[in-house]
């Protein structure tokens, strides 16, 4: 089978040749200082024409010959940072983004320090103010058709890299604490910035789609709706002010394409799945393994005939700290979990940080190639 055909078969719950598996989005990606030890340990040549995806995470796009070595099936469009912009991120610089979001580089990534919203007061104050066009930059819309035309003709499966948010974006927007507090004590306020999110988000969608939407295979969105331990809101608080809204922008996308939802949240997510389902979502990513509720066996059980696992190789302990052998591990485990009636496609929970050992990295998808053949 060829890659689209693999992870199309996948997604319909029915067992391909072997196991998809996927690298190189935004929410399964790799940053720049694993990617430069992975290329180290395969002696692949390190490029002065590097190119980064994502300048929040530090994420790289990975070689084709890369991917091509760990039989990765999947390819994404993306919207690339310019190198005369993230080549100069040092420690401690800041970046003040198009919508106001401050943030300082770390080193490793940038963390947010400021919120454009974070002194507003009313609804009133919010509509006095102006934000950036979803229609405006067409040259960007253009930039990513090609790569979909270009990527189409690679038989892999494409997916758009475009993670439409409205609750995670709204409280880049306003800061954590005070949206979680106006949820409580003003949820018009609230609703207001969960909008200006929404709204732009339909009308990415809107260029984008209009002009890919037959040829894309997975439309990727994600709001991250818990902890390590515990979700974000109740589920009365979701049903009320955050379901209706991701709701209207899937309905919203599924009038441009037959591309499924590509769905990610980390954390414990486990009470959400239903409330996700129902609201049109397909694939739920990164299946956070070591996060409360999220016993793999049980969730095949239950909702492995309504939704496709896509994730769940251990970032918190096995990757970073494990030996090769318990990554293989990881890796057989998984699978023998998720993968029997298609439904899984594996892939690191989140993104390859820097710490994690290149052996690793290899083990994984080595292991996965070998063990994950149906």
């Amino acid at each position: 089978m060829n890659s689209r055909e693999r992870i199309r078969k996948t997604i319909n719950h029915q067992e391909p040749d072997r196991v998809p598996l996927d690298l190189g989005g935004i929410v399964s990606g790799i940053t720049r200082v694993a990617y430069r030890n992975l290329k180290n340990e395969l002696n692949f040549p390190i490029s002065s024409s590097e190119c980064v995806i994502d300048r929040i995470q530090q994420l790289v796009k990975p070689d084709e010959k890369i991917l091509d070595r760990f039989q990765i099936d999947t390819r994404y469009a993306y919207q690339e940072v310019p190198q005369e912009i993230w080549s100069k991120d040092t420690p401690d610089s800041i970046w003040v983004d198009e919508w106001g979001i401050k943030r300082r580089f770390t080193g490793l990534y940038f963390d947010m320090i400021g919120h454009p919203l974070s002194q507003v007061e009313s609804l009133a104050d919010l509509k006095k103010l102006s934000w950036p066009d979803p229609h405006q930059d067409q040259t960007s819309y253009d930039l990513l058709q090609n790569q979909v035309e270009k990527l189409y003709q690679s038989e892999k499966a494409i997916i758009v890299n475009i993670i439409g948010s409205c609750f995670e974006f709204g409280w880049y927007l306003r800061g954590f604490e005070k949206i979680m507090m106006d949820l409580a004590l003003n949820p018009d306020l609230a609703c207001g910035i969960l909008d200006i999110m929404l709204e732009f988000q339909i009308g990415q969608f809107d260029e984008l789609l209009s002009r890919t939407g037959n040829l894309v295979d997975v439309i990727l969105c994600g709001d991250d709706l818990a902890t390590q331990n515990s979700p974000f809101v109740s589920l009365d608080f979701y049903r009320r002010y955050i379901k209706p809204r991701q709701k209207k922008l899937y309905d919203f996308i599924k009038t441009k394409t037959n591309a499924p939802i590509f769905y990610h949240s980390c954390g414990a997510v486990s009470s959400f799945i239903p409330e996700l389902i129902e609201i049109g979502v397909q694939i739920l990513n990164p299946v956070q393994v070591k996060a409360r509720g999220m016993d793999l066996c049980k969730l095949k059980k239950e909702f492995g005939k309504q939704i496709v696992f896509w994730g769940g190789i251990d970032t918190q302990y096995i990757l970073p700290f494990g030996k090769p052998s318990e990554v293989r591990d990881e890796v057989r485990r998984r699978i023998d979990e998720l993968a029997p009636g298609g439904g899984y496609i594996l892939a690191a929970v989140h993104n390859i940080q820097a710490d994690v050992p290149p052996q690793n990295i290899i083990a994984m998808f080595e292991e996965a190639i070998q063990y994950g053949r149906y």
